[in-house]
């Protein structure tokens, strides 16, 4: 269950503002505030029903959304690629402190991990 509130969160984060603000609200109360769909009609005078069939269509157009455009999965493969990256890095820089102490490869290291650092933060 973990997995799936996981990846019910991801794709609204990123995909969340294509929603209706009705289905927003509704998606919000019951994913992230844990709200179950009986409290979410009773707070909104609605069957229960109703609020699933907002929550369901959400859930759908969100998972169509990635299905199209796989910007979440390309996104994962990107973390991946930055780790990656950092892990030649911090090889690179061990061994010239071991071997070579070149001052230029040392700048540059830095500056690598620097780009990787805003790319993480974007």
């Amino acid at each position: 269950m973990k997995n799936q509130a996981y990846r019910m969160a991801l794709l609204y984060d990123f995909y969340g503002d294509m929603l209706t603000d009705r289905q927003k609200e509704f998606y919000d109360l019951y994913y992230n505030e844990d709200l179950s769909l009986a409290e979410i009609a009773e707070n909104y005078g609605i069957t229960r029903q109703g609020v699933r069939d907002v929550i369901v269509r959400a859930e759908a157009v969100l998972t169509e959304l990635e299905d199209k455009t796989g910007i979440i999965k390309r996104f994962h493969k990107m973390q991946g690629q930055f780790a990656q990256i950092q892990e030649a890095v911090d090889i690179i820089a061990k061994r010239n402190d071991q071997n070579w102490q070149d001052d230029e490869v040392e700048v540059q290291c830095g500056r690598i991990r620097d780009l990787l650092a805003q790319l993480k933060q974007e």
